[in-house]
């Protein structure tokens, strides 16, 4: 399982005129509205482990 591309992501939100902090409040569902691919497959639990690793909620 390969890591979202985050960097290539953020490109394709600046090209469509998307500030990075509009980008990071977009749920998935609405990042694939938006890029067209809302009939992209969700994220597996290993994906999401992933990312869950990668990006911990932090505590205040």
């Amino acid at each position: 399982m390969s890591r979202p591309d985050w960097t290539a992501a953020l490109r394709a939100a600046s090209r469509l005129g998307i500030a990075p902090a509009a980008f990071w409040r977009l749920s998935l569902i609405e990042w694939r509205a938006v890029v067209g691919s809302a009939d992209a497959r969700p994220l597996s639990r290993r994906a999401l482990q992933i990312l869950m690793a990668d990006y911990p909620d932090k505590t205040p």
